[in-house]
């Protein structure tokens, strides 16, 4: 009687083998993809991360003073102007892409801590078309932007321009008299406000608010 045809125990292991590689390749392919699937999400998770910290960053500056970014009131200070003097430099900035002339009236001014004053800044679109742009602003030194209190200022808004417009736009702003309990700045003589406009590329159009040219009647 014909026996059947045996089959090895080395030609047994060795086909077992042969299958071994397909499962290996189809488990390294699902990690891969989970890997993969967690690298995104955490990806996804940090641009949101990134989103959210900006607005977070403004909110902390202003609260804080960080970086010389200067504080916002609605008053004058109740406890009123002291004898304390010091000096305020207006400095002023274009950034690339943005055709404006813009300076200060005055590049320096003395006044008494407590004292709200009003000074203006001219800038000149110097385009054959309408263009857009947005301040950004810190005081020198960086300590002191807690101290410095802006009751009105044209960084808060866009401002758009027609071809060959001149603009005067003020800043009100006063120095809180509680400096003078903070003796870091005992020795301070100067301060710096520093704007810097920025390109806007799309601009939304806004209708010219009443009162607008009536500016200079003078200081709050």
């Amino acid at each position: 009687m014909d026996r059947e045809p045996t089959i090895s125990r080395d030609q047994s292991r060795t086909a077992k083998q042969g299958r071994g590689p397909s499962k290996g390749l189809a488990k390294g392919l699902g990690r891969d993809v989970l890997v993969a699937s967690i690298c995104g999400g955490v990806v996804a998770l940090m641009v949101g991360a990134s989103y959210a910290a900006v607005p977070f960053y403004n909110w902390f500056c202003r609260a804080t003073g960080f970086n010389g970014t200067t504080q916002v009131a609605t008053s004058a200070p109740a406890t009123g102007p002291i004898a304390r003097k010091i000096a305020v430099r207006f400095d002023s900035n274009v950034a690339p892409g943005l055709p404006w002339k813009f300076e200060p009236e005055q590049s320096e001014i003395e006044v008494n801590i407590g004292q709200v004053v009003t000074v203006f800044y001219t800038v000149t679109n110097q385009a054959a078309r309408t263009t857009a742009g947005q301040a950004a602003y810190n005081v020198a030194p960086l300590t002191v932007g807690s101290y410095f209190q802006k009751i009105n200022c044209f960084c808060f808004t866009e401002q758009t321009m027609a071809p060959g417009e001149k603009r005067e736009m003020p800043v009100v702003f006063y120095v809180d008299p509680s400096i003078a309990d903070d003796h870091e700045n005992d020795g301070l003589n100067t301060i710096t406000l520093s704007y810097t406009f920025y390109p806007v590329r799309d601009p939304v159009v806004k209708p010219l608010a009443s009162g607008e040219d009536d500016k200079r009647k003078g200081n709050l």
